[in-house]
């Protein structure tokens, strides 16, 4: 994740700086923003845990650990923007933990949604297997190896930094964003190698899993289209996270056609980054299903849930 743009200052623009104006409502709005969609995945969460018919399905876990890894790398992203404009320094260290469990929280979203699709396409195409191949434990054990493989990604950064740093580096100040910290060539390089090889299987996973869906049958009942259609939603949602990876070319694109609002356009980049794709995770997984739905309504609205747990069908989040 390229966080040499996290905010909208001025941050390699040289001189340019928000007025103080500006600058306090670009943060009421992220902070306003942060707020309101982690009070929505906190409401799917508490939902999660409060019915047995949720945490008994590895369907939601692997959904509500989308939720939880969201809400952390959204608090944490919203964290560094405020910084950026109150402290615009902080000490690398400091720095340095808040970038490594924000790139973690990063590089575990496309993985979390290759194996949504996988569990999908097992209900689906394997129905009679389902409830061997994806029991409660394998799915914890799932979530466990993507976060191991997202530290075998970000861990090396860390390494060639404490190999080619000196030690007064680790007790100074700077801006916190990943290029100001992980500066060795190696590691861009080594970043840009493994974020094509994840999104490169991340892909290939999910056109695999929509196409075997798309012929399993040849009746196109209401399970397979919900399944299909949560294929193509967890691509829709890959396709916002992949703009992370290419913040740079979208800044360049966006600069070209107003070439005189670099704030405006950083501030844009960040939104449509780092905001917009977990605003949309919650609405299009949680939501819109029925189960979800049914509970979601009523903590939202601070009510006391009541009724039978509902019936759930295969791939509805």
């Amino acid at each position: 994740m390229n966080f040499s743009s996290v905010n909208g200052t001025s941050t390699t623009a040289g001189s340019q700086r928000d007025t103080f104006t500006t600058a306090v409502t670009k943060n009421v709005i992220v902070t306003a923003l942060c707020i309101s969609i982690n009070y929505i995945n906190g409401t799917l969460v508490h939902t999660f845990r409060k019915h047995q018919i949720f945490t008994s399905s590895p369907r939601y876990i692997l959904f509500i650990h989308l939720v939880i890894n969201d809400m952390m790398q959204l608090l944490l992203t919203t964290f560094l923007h405020v910084i950026s404009y109150t402290l615009y320094t902080i000490n690398v260290s400091f720095c340095l933990i808040l970038l490594i469990i924000t790139i973690l929280t990063t590089l575990n979203t496309p993985l979390n949604l290759a194996g949504m699709a996988v569990e999908c396409y097992i209900a689906i195409c394997m129905p009679l297997r389902h409830g061997q191949i994806c029991t409660v434990r394998k799915t914890y054990i799932l979530i466990g190896l993507i976060w191991v493989a997202s530290a075998f990604s970000a861990l090396p950064d860390l390494f060639i930094l404490l190999a080619t740093e000196p030690l007064h580096f680790f007790h100074s100040k700077l801006f916190c964003a990943r290029d100001y910290v992980f500066r060795s060539t190696y590691s861009l390089k080594k970043r840009d190698v493994s974020h094509f090889v994840c999104l490169a299987l991340v892909w290939l996973t999910l056109f695999y899993t929509y196409f075997r869906i798309l012929f399993t049958a040849k009746e196109a009942t209401m399970d397979i289209k919900k399944a299909r259609n949560t294929i193509l939603l967890h691509g829709f949602q890959l396709f916002l996270c992949m703009l992370t990876y290419v913040r740079h070319t979208f800044e360049q694109a966006l600069l070209h056609l107003f070439p005189k609002q670099y704030l405006a356009v950083r501030f844009a980049s960040y939104v449509i980054v780092q905001i917009l794709p977990r605003f949309i995770s919650p609405i299009v997984y949680g939501l819109r299903d029925q189960a979800f739905r049914r509970y979601v309504r009523r903590y939202l609205l601070c009510k006391v849930s009541v009724g039978n747990h509902p019936e759930t069908s295969p791939c509805q989040t």
